[in-house]
């Protein structure tokens, strides 16, 4: 003869079924947190070129306009 489920079977199996039900969560959580790191990532990447190109840029500028050795700067300026 089966006995019925007693109360506190049935309290574990809703408390696995709870934890199962938090694994699930938190599995796509993970994976959604591995997903957005992969895209920091590939942003990071995409700055430091961005910056790259950016620093020497600035650094072209400022070598035309701030030249350190007298000979570099342009014939026409040494007239003055």
């Amino acid at each position: 003869m089966a006995s019925a489920p007693t109360n506190a079977t049935q309290a574990k199996d809703r408390l696995y079924a709870q934890l199962a039900a938090s694994f699930t969560r938190m599995s796509r959580a993970i994976g959604r947190t591995a997903d957005l790191c992969e895209q920091l990532q590939v942003d990071l990447d995409a700055m430091r070129t961005f910056a790259g190109l950016d620093a020497a840029k600035f650094m072209t500028i400022g070598a035309q306009l701030n030249p350190e050795d007298p000979a570099e700067i342009p014939i026409e300026d040494h007239a003055q």
